[in-house]
């Protein structure tokens, strides 16, 4: 075993044994501003007046805690005292008079650093939001510049003897042209980490013709030492340049054609598991405490009966990793959220390790697919991991949450999300427990689309997300959440409060014969005029790759360090996609109503129209294809799909089939009733066959 390993059970021993460490805790909160009453005095039902109350709070851990000693580097963090210590910003949503609140603390994770306030529907309930800092990389560090930022200062762990700690990191740079430096990126932030030296002889910088979605690569060549710098260089200051860690100039400057990719040795890395700990400690101060050390009293005493932790995207794959790691447990042993929800967030997040960049979204070489992504225990055989889940040390602890998770098709395409529903080995669906549940929101891009009955959709280009990937082909999808995000959450209340469960899960499965191969025939996908050939074939989705990423690497946990940059790619995992009907829409999810009265194809993907990812998917975007309207104009373009007046006769025709789906929706309890009355007249006053 190795030291680490050692510390972490001998901890959970002494924990057994009635040995308690000193806890970990927030010792001082500062308050720095305060609006009351806000929202310009609106009153919000019953609840009345809100106020918000904006700072700063200051924690410890004790590294020798059974619950901390999962964070890597912690024990090379610590002050002269032994403790590891941390600052987090915080912004409470709160009722002006805490005796009218419902009791109710939604604890949402910022996504890269952006605050998150508290929606009029939950003010109008009477609920109370609590946005906080976990991130304490560059976005985290970002954060701090901006108005409202949400951030997390954690500790540098260095050496023994106080000298820096360095490691291989890998920064790419992709569809740049010209002469002037640029940065390296992850998704649209800096890598966190800077060169130890600025010797170029101490790095390897290599362009790229081409990489595949299995990894494979063309085209490579090295570029000489001499011929880069670390530097800034433009027009009036040519290479190479003046010095700058965060910077590459090239002396014959950069090809848009090719990839560039330079991994070096850094320094000074951030422990930045101590984030997870932080957002726990903080919700528990909220949740359990009347004051700080100092006696600044907690504004929330005493008015916290039930808490719920929210995340998007990443800040889902946050929530996923906090979980896995053991941090739902608060220092006293108690259960810290009664609920999470995970939203459109299929992994967990690439966080506690040395030289984590967790602002990656699964592109090539990123990390976050490594591990058990299901709720259950469950074999990984393909990769011969032990059967583990995601809630393997909250149910030793007796304190999982109630956990709800929602998806659309780009998770699905692009983002990974596969393997927790049928495993490496995509033979089973793998059960979920009854503490958890799981809707699919079909054919719809990361996040859902804005909505809207129309027969002309936008054709205004789309940016495929990512670090600078492109343009898309396709126009965007409207295909939303909102609806059905608005009807889980009244769900999730319920249940956390009042033990009232939800509708019961609907994903695609394999013993509906909904999951098969991602490819045109195996979907059913319709020949649709237009659409590149390309998509959707094999090679199209982003698969998950089983990385080597060195024997300092823990792949059950993603915890450790990280010693083969960039990993070794071991094996492609294949990956199973929803079946699609005749119009190309997927099957298996839960009623939507522009879903169920369709006006085109919806897609949860969409493919990149130039650049160095030219043909390929364009990472997690989605797209749309719209129906012709008339027969004669689909039959002329040869479209097999049915068009608008096929379906729906007239305008009228459309409004009968919008509002059948909004009931169908409703009664499943995916829709309420107030947003299918809204939708209904936004179809009645739509342009879709209205003369």
């Amino acid at each position: 075993m190795t030291p680490r390993r050692i510390l972490i059970a001998l901890t959970a021993v002494l924990a057994l044994l009635g040995v308690a460490p000193a806890q970990a805790r927030v010792t001082k909160l500062v308050v720095d501003k305060v609006e009351s009453p806000a929202f310009g005095g609106q009153a919000f039902g019953a609840a009345g007046a809100y106020e918000t109350i904006a700072g700063r709070a200051f924690g410890e851990l004790d590294p020798g805690d059974a619950r901390n000693a999962i964070i890597q580097d912690i024990a090379l963090a610590k002050d002269d005292d032994g403790k590891v210590r941390y600052v987090a910003t915080f912004f409470l949503v709160k009722p002006v008079d805490m005796a009218k609140s419902s009791g109710l603390l939604w604890h949402d994770v910022p996504n890269r650093g952006g605050r998150i306030t508290l929606p009029e529907a939950s003010r109008t309930e009477g609920d109370i939001g609590l946005s906080s800092g976990w991130q304490g990389d560059d976005s985290g560090a970002t954060a701090q510049t901006r108005p409202g930022g949400e951030w997390v200062k954690v500790p540098i762990a260095r050496n023994a003897d106080g000298s820096s700690i360095t490691g291989r990191v890998l920064g790419r740079i992709v569809n740049r042209s010209g002469m002037d430096s640029q940065p390296m990126l992850v998704q649209g932030s800096p890598v966190p980490y800077r060169p130890a030296s600025l010797d170029t002889r101490q790095a390897t910088l290599v362009s790229r013709e081409r990489e595949s979605m299995e990894g494979a690569v063309t085209g490579e060549t090295t570029i000489a030492p001499g011929d880069w710098a670390w530097a800034k260089c433009d027009a009036t200051t040519p290479f190479p340049g003046t010095p700058d860690p965060t910077q590459i100039c090239l002396r014959q400057g950069f090809d848009p054609r090719r990839l560039y990719q330079v991994v070096f040795t850094a320094k000074d890395p951030y422990a930045l598991g101590v984030g997870f700990a932080a957002f726990r400690d903080v919700a528990a101060f909220f949740r359990t405490a009347k004051a700080d050390d100092a006696g600044t009293p907690n504004p929330l005493a005493g008015g916290v009966r039930w808490s719920i932790a929210r995340g998007v995207s990443q800040s889902g794959n946050f929530l996923r990793g906090f979980l896995h790691l053991g941090f739902n447990q608060d220092e006293s042993g108690r259960r810290v959220h009664d609920g999470l929800w995970p939203i459109i967030a299929g992994r967990r997040i690439a966080l506690n390790f040395r030289w984590a960049q967790p602002d990656g979204v699964l592109e090539l070489y990123q990390a976050g697919s490594e591990g058990p992504q299901w709720w259950v225990k469950h074999e990984d055989g393909v990769r011969a991991l032990p059967p583990r889940s995601i809630m393997d040390r909250c149910r030793v602890s007796s304190t999982c949450p109630k956990i709800i998770e929602h998806f659309g098709a780009a998770e699905i395409w692009a983002l990974k999300l596969g393997v927790e529903w049928v495993g490496t080995d995509a033979k089973q669906d793998i059960a979920l427990p009854d503490d958890v549940r799981r809707y699919y929101i079909a054919s719809t891009a990361h996040g859902g689309g804005a909505g809207g009955f129309t027969s002309a959709p936008s054709s205004a280009t789309v940016n495929c997300p990512g670090n600078n990937y492109g343009p898309a082909v396709l126009r965007a999808n409207p295909l939303p959440h909102t609806q059905t995000v608005n009807a889980l959450r009244h769900h999730f209340r319920r249940w956390v409060m009042q033990g009232i469960e939800p509708p019961p899960s609907v994903w695609p499965r394999l013993k509906n014969g909904e999951l098969v191969a991602p490819t045109k025939t195996a979907m059913g996908f319709p020949t649709i005029p237009g659409l590149r050939a390309t998509a959707p074939e094999a090679g199209f989705i982003n698969p998950v790759l089983d990385y080597d990423w060195g024997p300092e690497f823990d792949p059950n946990d993603a915890t450790g360090v990280p010693t083969i940059i960039p990993p070794r790619i071991r094996r492609v995992i294949d990956t199973l996609v929803p079946r699609v009907d005749a119009d190309g829409n997927e099957v298996g999810g839960v009623p939507v109503v522009l879903a169920l009265a369709p006006l085109g194809t919806y897609l949860g993907w969409n493919v990149t129209a130039s650049g160095f990812h030219k043909d390929q998917l364009c990472n997690y975007a989605g797209g749309m294809i719209p129906f012709a309207v008339t027969k004669a104009e689909r039959t002329a373009s040869g479209d097999p799909r049915a068009s608008l007046e096929e379906r729906y006769g007239t305008h009228e025709g459309y409004v009968k089939a919008v509002q059948a789906a909004a009931a169908k929706a409703v009664a499943a309890g995916f829709l309420l009733q107030a947003d299918a009355e809204l939708l209904i007249q936004q179809a009645r006053a739509s342009d879709v066959l209205n003369p």
